[in-house]
C-alpha cells in the first residue's frame, strides 16, 4: 500500500522519527504502570457511584440486571440459541415484549426516529456524544447479490443523514462495516492476492470516481463486483466529507489487509484536510504497532490525514481457532500483557504525533479498560493536548462501562457512545455477535455492578431518609 515513489531522504528521516516515538512508550511503561498516582487526577480511580446520578432508577435496575446476566459464560456463549429457542416459545410478539425492556433498551438506541432522537438527546444532555452503527454486516458465505448491497447503501447514507442533520454532537461520527458493502468473500480473496500483486491507491481512486479498471487476478464478476462496491463507498466518502467522521471497522486478518487497502484509498480522496475516514487498528495483532507505522507513512508519502480508532479487538477466539485449523502461526498477542503493551504503544504514537500536528492526526481510544484511559488522560496533560478538542477522544459501547464514559464527560473530555439503531429484529443479530465478541468485557464488569449497587442504596436511603 505504501508508495511506490518515495524519496530516499525523507524515508529516513520519517522512518527514524517514528521509531523514536515508538520506542517512547518503553521509556514510559518504566516511570511505572500504575498511572492513577499523587500526580495523576483523582477522578481516574473511576471508583464515584455518582458517576451514576444521571440515570433513573429504572435504567439503574435495568443494567444491573443485565449485567448479572451477561456475568454467566454459558449464557453469553449461547445467547443466540437460547433467543431463538425464546422467540419460537413466546413468538415473535411475546419475545418483543420481553427483550424491549432489558437487552435491547441496555444496548440500542431505538427503532423509530423519534426513539432514536430521544436517546440521542439524552446523550448529549450528559455530555456524551453519539456515533451511529447500522447493524448491518456480512460474514463469509451470508453474499445474496448486489441489490443487497446497494440496499446497506442506502441505510449507511440515511445514518450519515442522521449524523449531520441532527445537532447531537458538534463533531459527528458513525461506524461503517465494508463488508455491509463488498463481499466478505472479494475481501478475502483480494487479501491473499495483495501478498503477490500490488494495487496502487490511485488505481482505487480512479475506480471510485467510475473509470473502467481492471484489477489484476480478478474474475471479470469479482473485477465487477469490487467497482460496483468502491463506487458505494465512494457515495458514502462524497455524503460525509466535511460532514460526517467515517470510522471503518476492522474485522476478520483473513481480510483486513483488502479492508484497509480500500479504506487507504479513500482516506487518499477524502482525507486531504482534514480525517473524515478513519481506520481501526487491533492491538491484540502481533503486527498492530508495525500496521499503524506503515499507515502513517503512507498518510505523509501521499499526503492525507489519518484517523484512527484503536481497539484491543474482538475476534479472538475465532482468529486462533482458524489460524490452528490453517497451520498457520497464531496472530494474537501470547498474553494479556502482552496485548495491553501493544495499545499503550499504538496510543503513544498516536498521541506524540498529534502533539506536533494535530490537523493531521486524530485518535479515538476506543477501551473499557480503565489502565489505558489513565495513560491518555495522563499522556494529554503531559502533551499539552485539550480534553475536549476533535483530535483526542474517547469511545465506550452503548449501556456499557458508563461509570467510565460519564466521569470522562463530567470532567470536559470528548466521549463517543457507539449506538445501535434499528428493530429487534434487524439489531439482535448484531447483539448477539458483539456480545460474543465482547465476552470477557461483560463478564468482567465486577466493578461498574458495584457502583451501579451503591447508587441504587443511596437511592432507597434518600428515599427513606430523605438525605443522600
Amino acid at each position: 500500500m505504501c508508495s511506490l515513489l518515495r524519496p530516499p531522504v525523507l524515508s529516513r528521516f520519517i522512518s527514524v522519527r517514528l521509531k523514536s516515538v515508538a520506542a517512547s512508550q518503553s521509556l514510559a511503561a518504566k516511570r511505572g504502570r500504575d498511572l492513577c498516582n499523587p500526580s495523576s487526577p483523582g477522578f481516574l480511580t473511576f471508583e464515584d457511584p455518582q458517576a451514576f446520578k444521571v440515570k433513573s432508577f429504572w435504567e439503574l435496575l435495568r443494567a444491573l440486571g443485565v449485567f448479572r446476566v451477561c456475568s454467566f459464560p454459558a449464557l453469553v456463549n449461547n445467547c443466540g440459541k437460547l433467543m431463538t429457542f425464546t422467540r419460537m416459545v413466546l413468538g415473535k410478539r411475546g419475545f418483543s415484549m420481553v427483550v424491549r425492556p432489558s437487552v435491547y433498551a441496555q444496548f440500542v438506541a431505538g427503532e423509530t426516529e423519534c426513539e432514536i432522537a430521544d436517546c440521542m438527546q439524552k446523550m448529549s444532555s450528559l455530555g456524551l456524544h453519539p456515533m451511529l452503527a447500522v447493524p448491518i454486516e456480512e460474514d463469509l458465505g451470508e453474499s445474496i447479490g448486489e441489490q443487497r448491497y446497494e440496499d446497506n447503501l442506502a441505510a449507511m447514507l440515511e445514518c450519515v443523514h442522521m449524523s449531520h442533520i441532527n445537532a447531537w454532537s458538534k463533531n459527528p461520527m458513525m461506524q461503517l462495516k465494508i463488508t455491509a458493502l463488498v463481499s466478505p468473500e472479494l475481501c478475502v480473496k483480494l487479501t491473499s492476492l495483495l501478498k503477490t500483486e500490488q494495487y496502487d491507491l490511485n488505481m482505487l481512486v480512479r475506480a471510485m470516481e467510475g473509470e473502467e479498471v481492471m484489477f489484476p487476478g480478478l474474475t471479470e464478476s469479482e473485477n465487477a463486483h469490487l467497482l460496483f462496491s468502491l463506487r458505494r463507498l465512494n457515495k458514502i466518502g462524497e455524503a460525509s466529507v466535511n460532514k460526517v467522521r467515517v470510522l471503518v471497522d476492522a474485522e476478520y486478518t483473513s481480510m483486513n489487509p483488502a479492508l484497509s487497502l480500500i479504506t487507504m484509498a479513500l482516506m487518499k480522496k477524502f482525507n486531504q484536510q482534514s480525517a473524515w475516514i478513519w481506520n481501526t487498528y487491533q492491538c491484540y495483532l502481533k503486527e498492530s504497532k508495525d500496521l499503524l507505522l506503515d499507515a502513517v507513512q503512507t498518510s505523509i508519502d501521499q499526503s492525507f490525514c489519518i484517523g484512527v480508532k484503536l481497539v484491543r479487538g474482538a475476534y479472538m477466539d475465532k482468529e486462533r481457532k482458524l489460524a490452528q485449523k490453517e497451520g498457520r502461526t497464531d496472530p494474537i498477542h501470547e498474553s494479556w500483557e502482552h496485548t495491553n503493551d501493544s495499545y499503550n504503544g499504538c496510543l503513544e504514537i498516536m498521541l506524540n504525533l498529534i502533539s506536533e500536528k494535530p490537523e493531521r492526526y486524530m485518535i479515538i481510544v476506543a477501551t473499557h479498560n480503565e489502565e489505558s484511559v489513565r495513560r491518555a488522560v495522563t499522556r494529554m496533560e503531559e502533551l499539552g493536548l485539550h480534553r475536549d478538542g476533535n483530535s483526542v477522544c474517547f469511545g465506550q459501547l452503548l449501556g456499557m462501562c458508563d461509570h467510565v464514559s460519564l466521569t470522562l464527560a463530567q470532567h470536559g473530555f470528548s466521549v463517543y457512545k457507539s449506538v445501535p439503531y434499528g428493530s429487534v429484529d434487524d439489531t439482535l443479530p448484531y447483539l448477539v455477535r458483539r456480545a460474543q465478541e465482547n465476552r470477557t468485557v461483560l463478564q468482567g464488569i465486577r466493578k461498574e455492578r458495584d457502583l451501579l449497587r451503591q447508587e441504587l442504596r443511596c437511592r432507597l436511603k434518600e428515599k427513606v431518609t430523605g438525605a443522600r
